[in-house]
């Protein structure tokens, strides 16, 4: 008897097993459905919000567009405007320029005119002052050539005389005073 207790004991047991593990696979089964429908409600949250905030982007985007194009239109009138009077304006300059242009020409001619009449006169100048220059370069050359020729004749004239002197046997202290003689 005892033997059919324990049998009995472990078919109870493992009936309470199957009854739990079956128990187990309901829970599990539920649990995986209740997290799948709950992911499956936060994918279609998901999806309409962003559904809705596409929508929302696109009537900004639409709105910035609208806003873009407007502000296009209006800078194109400014810059055709601003255009318009900065070819006004550059024509004028051109006018002006061309007055002023021929104005510089004008007076560059009178100035290239008076440069040539200064040119000629500091040419004529130069050329009168080379003359003179020359002129009293040959002078200096003569006089010192003439100075030269002098000294030599004096020199000659010493000579001669201190010369003469020995010959007629003088003595030479006399003679000395000449010899010390320098000819400048």
């Amino acid at each position: 008897m005892l033997h059919e207790k324990e049998v009995e004991t472990q078919k109870l047991r493992e009936k309470q097993e199957k009854a739990s593990d079956k128990q187990a696979e309901i829970d599990a089964l539920r649990a995986k459905r209740a997290f799948e429908e709950s992911e499956r409600r936060i994918r279609e949250k998901e999806k309409r919000e962003a559904e809705e905030l596409a929508e929302k982007i696109q009537v900004l985007n639409d709105a910035r567009k609208k806003q873009f194009d407007e502000k296009e239109q209006r800078l194109a009138e400014q810059a055709k405007q601003e255009r318009d009077e900065f070819m006004r304006i550059i024509q004028k300059q051109k006018e002006l320029q061309e007055l002023e242009r021929k104005k510089e020409e004008e007076k560059h001619k009178i100035l290239m005119e008076h440069g040539k009449q200064l040119k000629e006169h500091i040419y004529t100048n130069e050329e009168r002052k080379n003359i003179d220059k020359r002129e009293y370069l040959e002078e200096g050359r003569k006089v010192r050539e003439k100075l030269d020729n002098d000294k030599k004749k004096l020199e000659a004239i010493k000579k001669e005389k201190l010369d003469g002197l020995y010959k007629l046997s003088i003595p030479d202290k006399y003679a000395s005073d000449l010899e010390k003689l320098k000819i400048v």
